[in-house]
């Protein structure tokens, strides 16, 4: 990249967190030497339990790349939606998970990016699943926005659950789930891991309770971290799944406790 392409791309609201792209797009994107499935098979080796896959999604992909070729953002995310449906269809993975942490910042593009992400989705040849939340660098939120501006994109996937962020959110917010399609199982995220302090199982399971309260205990079927740990020292982050489990166990033992499968 020249250096006037540089300032160009740390100037942009989407990547001004960033010091330079991942990669420039100066041709056609296709699946290339990108091997997912091999990435797939090595990680499931390492358990014998049912094993989820995760992944970028493509819009998120889009808005952090340099792009050179294309010179159009929904036209470049299907692009690589399309290269992602090729690599996806030959992951084996109990669930298979796609994850948009750039969206809620810009709610406004969903109708293009849900296209792009169901791409990916109907690809999926065992459990399609979707992360959202609102990036996480350096403990911090990079997103700017409201679950309330998202229903529509959330409704309009072609997925099994959804796994979100709620954790780290306004309790109130909790509400505009539903809204949620019922054919679209909801993930519970109620750990934070934005937050170096490990929750209690007590806090774990008022926080279920509480979002039982709002939503119906009927509603919820998976309970998880917001986010991924990666940001965490080991200790914290065996600390609050730790937690996450005793939480869980304290909730189903109560007179108002639900069951649910073991949470992704």
């Amino acid at each position: 990249m020249t250096f006037e392409e540089l300032v160009a791309y740390r100037a942009q609201p989407a990547t001004n967190f960033r010091t330079r792209p991942p990669a420039v797009v100066e041709g056609p994107i296709g699946p290339d030497t990108l091997d997912l499935p091999q990435a797939c098979a090595r990680a499931k080796q390492l358990t014998g339990r049912p094993f989820k896959f995760t992944l970028t999604g493509p819009h998120m992909l889009a808005k952090m790349l340099y792009d050179v070729h294309y010179r159009n953002l929904p036209k470049l995310t299907m692009a690589l939606a399309d290269a992602l449906a090729v690599q996806v269809a030959h992951c084996n993975a109990d669930v298979i998970q796609v994850d948009e942490a750039n969206l809620p910042g810009s709610p406004d593009e969903w109708p293009w990016a849900a296209e792009a992400m169901n791409r990916v989705l109907e690809a999926v040849k065992t459990t399609p699943a979707v992360h959202l939340c609102f990036g996480n660098y350096g403990g911090q939120s990079i997103q700017q926005g409201t679950w309330g501006k998202l229903i529509g994109y959330l409704n309009a996937l072609h997925a099994d659950h959804i796994v979100m962020e709620t954790a780290h959110r306004p309790f109130d917010e909790l509400a505009v789930f539903r809204d949620l399609r019922p054919g679209i199982g909801f993930g519970l995220g109620v750990v934070d891991i934005k937050s170096t302090e490990i929750e209690t199982a007590d806090e774990i399971a008022r926080a279920i309770e509480r979002a039982g309260k709002t939503l119906g205990a009927e509603r919820i079927k998976y309970i998880h971290p917001d986010c991924g740990f990666w940001m965490l020292k080991r200790n914290i982050a065996d600390g609050k799944i730790r937690a996450l489990v005793k939480g869980r166990d304290l909730h189903q033992g109560s007179p108002n406790g639900s069951s649910w499968p073991s949470s992704h």
